[in-house]
């Protein structure tokens, strides 16, 4: 899968809302790689708002990693301003598709109640160097297969643990160690 990890102009300084946007981006295409696989190792999804369900839980556990990450690279208050706006980024993805499949109607409130849900939630669980805990990893999972059709649905926790997560973190680490730098220690 093709992700953007470089800016094109180098030496132009990005606003937090910019890099939000690429990696809401690059997230985006993440999760519907990610959704593809599953089906074709044979798990069920049987309509697109099923589809787009699957891929609203694997962006609440991809935008908690990544605000995770930058709890280690960024201040509070740009954090704050990044997590924001990368759901917002998310949401409008969301509201986007859902409105294509399903008509007329407010998709982002829904999104952004289960991030709010999933972010408390996956605060309870260690996250340390670009890796989720087994424990985080195993409850992604459990979420993702109250989503899924009953076909296979008792191994899609091990696929995420064994498959699904380590892929999403070696393609965060090379998406979040070019757009947003480690702050050096003061």
């Amino acid at each position: 899968m093709r992700i953007k990890t470089r800016w094109n102009m180098k030496d132009k300084s990005r606003t937090i809302q910019e890099t939000a946007g690429v990696l809401g981006f690059n997230l985006w295409k993440l999760c519907m790689q990610s959704l593809l696989d599953l089906e074709n190792e044979g798990f069920q999804t049987d309509t697109q708002m099923q589809r787009l369900e699957v891929i609203q839980e694997m962006m609440a556990f991809l935008i908690h990693a990544a605000d995770r990450i930058a709890y280690t690279r960024m201040d509070d208050e740009e954090r704050a301003e990044f997590i924001t706006a990368l759901a917002k980024k998310a949401a409008d993805y969301v509201q986007d598709n859902a409105r294509d499949i399903a008509g007329p109607g407010d998709y982002r409130k829904p999104f952004i109640d289960l991030l709010n849900q999933r972010m408390d939630e996956y605060s309870e669980f260690g996250f340390f160097d670009f890796e989720p805990s087994f424990q985080m990893a195993r409850y992604f999972g459990d979420r993702l297969a109250e989503r899924l059709g009953p076909r296979q649905r008792q191994w899609v926790t091990t696929q995420v643990i064994d498959i699904e997560v380590p892929e999403y973190m070696r393609t965060m680490k090379r998406i979040v160690n070019s757009l947003l730098p480690e702050q050096t220690a003061a």
